[in-house]
């Protein structure tokens, strides 16, 4: 009997191994020291480009790095410190010369290249609140726009990476909405660049992931409408 319980049990703990096992190699990997390869460039060219307190500042990714804020805008004290590629590990690497320049306003995007690399929402999600933290911390009188992501469109075919994971997108965004508090709005762009099927508007994007200049127009149009640039 004890050699029959004593197999029993040897037998339910290679099986749980196995399982264990199983998952963690099902489970994607992922890595928080990626950095886009003019990253480091980049990041000494802004640490030149002294930040003031009359800047308004739109820190994120190639999203936000792929239009002229102060021209879309007709905001000449508009400050662009998007790259990319980046992540959310990368901006919380860099926050710092941001925050040590006390802008007026930080308008935040970031996040659609973690979901790409499989970092878990759970990360992003965190890393989000230590970087609005890490502003209220250092520059009390920023006012923080955190914007929910964007959708994709995998109709495009050129991100691979990026499609497939709208249920990461939809999950961030609802976390996201709930930033919200002292000094923290949140600006919910989602809905504004969906179509029928869900999707990033088709007319809107070049590639199913980067805006045209059509996009930046309803994003300006957002912005403008909303209050938020007063």
């Amino acid at each position: 009997m004890i050699n029959t319980c004593c197999k029993w049990l040897a037998g339910a703990l290679l099986g749980i191994a196995l399982y264990t096992g199983n998952v963690q190699a099902q489970a994607p990997a992922w890595d928080s020291t990626h950095r886009p390869g003019k990253y480091k460039e980049l990041v000494a060219k802004f640490n030149t480009e002294k930040i003031t307190r009359k800047n308004f500042v739109f820190l994120g990714n190639s999203i936000t790095a792929g239009t002229d804020w102060g021209k879309l805008l007709s905001l000449p004290n508009a400050v662009n410190r998007g790259i990319s590629g980046d992540i959310t590990f990368g901006v919380l690497e860099r926050l710092n010369e941001v925050i040590a320049g006390k802008p007026a306003k930080i308008f935040v995007l970031i996040g659609i290249n973690d979901v790409s690399r499989n970092i878990p929402d759970s990360v992003i999600l965190r890393n989000y609140k230590t970087i609005i933290s890490r502003i209220r911390k250092g520059s009390r009188k920023t006012q923080i726009y955190f914007y929910t992501l964007l959708p994709v469109n995998a109709a495009f075919n050129k991100f691979k990476n990026h499609y497939g994971k709208d249920e990461h997108i939809l999950w961030l965004n609802e976390q996201i909405r709930q930033l919200k508090g002292s000094h923290v709005t949140i600006i919910d762009l989602y809905p504004h660049f969906l179509d029928a099927d869900k999707h990033l508007r088709a007319e809107l994007t070049m590639d199913g992931l980067h805006l045209k200049p059509e996009g930046y127009a309803v994003w300006a149009d957002v912005l403008q409408k909303g209050g938020y640039l007063h």
